[in-house]
């Protein structure tokens, strides 16, 4: 990493862009040492000094012996961010429950809480009131104010005001979400679409850290996928990208809720996955887990009974990196809760049927390692942006 800055900045600008990249480095990549620090960012050990006194006088960070002692002689101090000098509400909307958070400056979660959702039931009234009583709640147990919140949610969003113009799952079509939770919490709210987030918080505090170009491919009752390309974020117009449930795979297929046949998430989200292990399609989240972990246990059987799902969660994936050229894919939901075995054949047929993934020496398939948080942490970094933006100033 580095922190160079184009010669002639003035002063300012520079005294800024450091304290920035200091600030995000130790947010990312949690505590290290003086010499660390301008090892990696560039800078010398003057320059380190200010901009590390100033963030401590603001209360951004401080600095502290480490916990373990290694070699002779006085050990280095630690600069650690302050997770208390800034906190986020990490919103996470689902079709079946609803998880909250509140996350600290440097990522830790110093509070969190969920509540269920009946099946259709999900009434963007009720949820936005919520979220804002559970706001509430998680705030006063640490008396200290919350300062921007990030939402994620399965639909399509547009991304300059949080306006969720189709979240079929949910059942909602043209909800305000992020006026409404804006006004409520007064507090600036980002939104966005949960497999967007997902990549984020992949290449923030995941598996595809340091990897400039991956996907976050996730799939629950519906599909979608997050794109970074480049290190940036590929939003489409108006930031509606990433809708890959519905890209048609098997036009003679199960009739989708968008009204086209064959859609991707037919053949490989949660009811597919039922169909394939023969269970209720009503089954809750925690016993289809249940089962895929007994399934882990016995590899043959896993590969037999989930043959033809495989085979089109393979397919998927083959098209997908055609088409963006990722160099990594991070499967998040229930994707990464499939057996290994599973994840292996997927990973094969990607490797040898992409004509992409060859060119480029392979694109890699991992399962996410951030569980079922991916979107909150994903969320939380939306929102943790503009602070950092503006700490810098």
């Amino acid at each position: 990493m580095s922190s160079t800055i184009t010669e002639g900045a003035r002063p300012d600008d520079a005294r800024r862009h450091n304290r920035g990249a200091v600030l995000r480095r130790l947010h990312l990549d949690g505590p290290c040492t003086r010499a660390v620090l301008a090892t990696e960012l560039g800078l010398n050990r003057s320059t380190i000094k200010a901009v590390v006194d100033g963030l401590a006088d603001s209360g951004l960070v401080s600095e502290r012996l480490p916990s373990r002692r290694s070699g002779a002689g006085r050990p280095s101090l630690l600069v650690v961010p302050s997770p208390q000098a800034a906190l986020v509400l990490a919103v996470d909307i689902r079709v079946d429950r609803v998880a909250m958070a509140l996350f600290g400056l440097g990522g830790e979660i110093l509070g969190r809480l969920s509540w269920r959702l009946r099946p259709g039931a999900a009434v963007p009234r009720d949820v936005v009131t919520g979220v804002l009583e559970s706001a509430v709640v998680l705030a006063s147990e640490l008396s200290l104010p919350v300062v921007a919140a990030g939402v994620s949610v399965p639909g399509v969003v547009r991304h300059s005001d949080g306006l969720v113009r189709d979240a079929p799952h949910l059942g909602w079509v043209d909800v305000p979400l992020g006026e409404q939770l804006a006004a409520g919490l007064r507090m600036p709210v980002s939104v966005a679409n949960d497999a967007e987030l997902g990549a984020l918080a992949e290449q923030t505090r995941g598996v595809a850290r340091g990897v400039a170009d991956m996907m976050f491919v996730a799939g629950d009752v519906g599909v979608g996928g997050g794109v970074i390309l480049g290190g940036r974020a590929i939003r489409g117009a108006s930031g509606y990208l990433g809708e890959l449930g519905h890209m048609v795979v098997r036009p003679d297929g199960r009739e989708c809720h968008c009204g086209c046949r064959g859609c991707w998430e037919t053949e490989v989200g949660a009811n597919a996955l039922c169909r394939a292990l023969n269970l209720p399609l009503n089954i809750g989240r925690g016993e289809l887990y249940a089962e895929l972990r007994e399934l882990a246990a016995d590899p043959a059987n896993a590969l037999d009974r989930l043959a033809d799902y495989t085979s089109w969660l393979g397919l998927g994936l083959v098209n997908v990196v055609n088409l963006l050229a990722p160099r990594l894919v991070v499967l998040g939901d229930l994707f990464a809760a499939l057996p290994e075995p599973v994840l292996e054949v997927v990973a094969t047929r990607v490797r040898e049927r992409s004509i992409v993934s060859r060119a480029i020496e392979y694109t890699e398939v991992a399962r996410s390692t951030l569980s079922r948080d991916a979107h909150l942490v994903g969320a939380a970094e939306a929102a943790f942006s503009p602070i950092l933006e503006a700490a810098v100033s």
